[in-house]
């Protein structure tokens, strides 16, 4: 099996199990704060495109013009139901859309900001050779990211200087051992980090 075929018959079977549970996470999110349900922002894709990607919102309308990163579990911005959802991933569902659509994968590089991949060298971009991803290696290596930016004592250039180049390093490794296989390991491995978190 190809892992687009992959990625489409399992994202389909995902959305169809999951409505009544994603249905319910919906209407959670309108009780708990005004707004929209869904989060949507402009990402960079395969072949150094961009797209929008799906997200459930976690955090208070315009959030994001009150800083581009999150800092740490606890970040005012973010909603008591955001808090759950973010813990374990649940905001992470509606990429299923974006999989269909052919914008991402269930495994690849995490989508970044097109202002950050700016800050790319000509090697880096190597990693637009293939679908971003719901989750990867340097995905379950930063699972804990947001509590780094709020270590940091200048969380943006930590992230730029430290944080980007480290994920760069790991994006790169994956597009060299990557096969449905390997896919299906680091899939496994996120799903017992979400679950044991």
């Amino acid at each position: 099996m190809s892992k687009r075929l992959f990625d489409i018959i399992f994202s389909i079977i995902g959305l169809v199990l999951l409505f009544p549970f994603l249905l319910i996470i919906a209407i959670l999110i309108k009780l708990d704060s005004r707004g929209p349900i869904f989060f949507i922002q402009g990402r960079v894709g395969k072949n150094n495109k961009d797209f929008n990607i799906f997200k459930f919102r976690t955090m208070r309308v315009e959030s994001d013009k009150k800083g581009l990163l999150t800092l740490g579990n606890n970040d005012s911005r973010i909603t008591k139901i955001g808090y759950i959802l973010r813990r374990y991933k649940v905001d992470e569902f509606p990429q299923l859309i974006n999989i269909i659509k052919g914008d991402m994968s269930f495994v690849g590089p995490r989508p970044e900001l097109r202002y950050y991949v700016n800050y790319y060298n000509e090697d880096d971009m190597k990693i637009f050779q293939v679908r971003p991803g719901i989750t990867g290696l340097a995905s379950l290596k930063y699972r804990n990211e947001v509590e780094l930016l709020k270590a940091a004592k200048n969380p943006e250039e930590f992230f730029i200087k430290t944080i980007i180049p480290d994920k760069l390093k790991f994006n790169k490794e994956y597009i060299k051992r990557r096969n449905l296989f390997f896919d299906l390991k680091l899939i496994c491995l996120t799903i017992i980090k979400v679950i044991t978190k």
